[in-house]
């Protein structure tokens, strides 16, 4: 395997663990790459947790899921011959387009209510038409979802409490735990599960490690390299070929630096990464890997893709 995710599982589980029974009544997010770890291991390891219910990003990522206790949530709302893959699952609306897309397939849904992050989600003054257009159109809406910004307002929770049926479980996100509690001992009759993604899965990075193998090295006789010829950094040195590239979802950093390290020293970057490999150049008295070594990656593990998880 070229690129790897290494994962502590005693301590990351216990992380795991910890936060879910620290939140209570938690929505398991394995959308998207799954985190870094895949979406089927996702499922695997939240049922494992206890939890009863998970949540995916679209439709298209329902398949291949292990079974669940309860049916799963499709955060994404789906539209045209998106909607009939969402048997057994329960669909978002957050607008009459939504609702429409659905109607007459007699799915339960979540409605999305609008936030201050400005996404898809009806605004107060469209939700009671909203509501009875679920209704004739044959959906059967079996909660809310308030989707917040990072900051977590819990401002915005107690608001929409005041124009929401009562009896209907409101979901939300991006709140801690104390926060969080704050708000269920405020409303007492009301159900707030919390989706939970990051927190849940890399609450404890101390757990997690990603790396890539060397796959061959090149001394540095020539002043440029690469596919547009990129000048080196100096005379000498090794080009050091790294098996991993935007294939796996690894790109250079935000700030153009290179995202790979050896020996707690940043690898410089020939030229950007291409599909399965990316050079990356040591001058000549820094330690230089070996082929078959790995080095470290620094890349968010949402945006990856590795060739396996290896847990320790």
């Amino acid at each position: 395997m070229t690129l790897t995710l290494h994962v502590d599982s005693a301590a990351w589980r216990a992380q795991a663990s910890a936060t879910a029974e620290g939140y209570g009544d938690v929505v398991a997010v394995v959308k998207g790459n799954g985190y870094g770890f895949g979406r089927p291991r996702l499922a695997a390891e939240a049922a494992a947790l206890g939890l009863r219910r998970m949540a995916v990003g679209t439709v298209h990522e329902l398949a291949g899921l292990p079974a669940f206790a309860e049916p799963p949530i499709v955060l994404t709302p789906a539209l045209g011959d998106d909607v009939a893959l969402a048997d057994g699952a329960i669909l978002t609306v957050g607008s009459m387009a939504h609702v429409r897309a659905a109607a007459g397939r007699h799915l339960p849904v979540v409605v999305k209510l609008a936030s201050s992050m400005r996404r898809y989600g009806v605004d107060p003054d469209g939700l009671d038409t909203l509501l009875a257009a679920a209704v004739d159109a044959g959906l059967v809406v079996e909660g809310f979802a308030l989707h917040l910004t990072l900051a977590g307002d819990p401002c915005e929770v107690d608001a929409w409490l005041t124009r929401l049926p009562p009896g209907v479980p409101l979901a939300v996100s991006h709140l801690d735990a104390p926060t969080l509690h704050d708000l269920r001992a405020r409303h007492p009759d009301r159900r707030l599960p919390i989706r939970l993604g990051t927190a849940l899965w890399h609450g404890d990075k101390k757990a997690l490690a990603l790396r890539a193998n060397v796959v061959d090295l090149r001394p540095a006789t020539t002043p440029v390299a690469g596919y547009r010829h990129r000048p080196l950094p100096s005379a000498g040195g090794t080009i050091v070929m790294v098996g991993t590239g935007t294939a796996h979802g690894v790109h250079p950093l935000p700030d153009g630096r290179s995202p790979f390290h050896f020996a707690r020293r940043r690898l410089e970057l020939v030229e950007a990464p291409h599909m399965h490999t990316s050079m990356v150049w040591v001058p000549d008295g820094a330690p230089c890997p070996a082929v078959g070594d790995d080095v470290d990656v620094q890349v968010p593990l949402t945006y990856i893709t590795p060739d396996g998880v290896r847990t320790h």
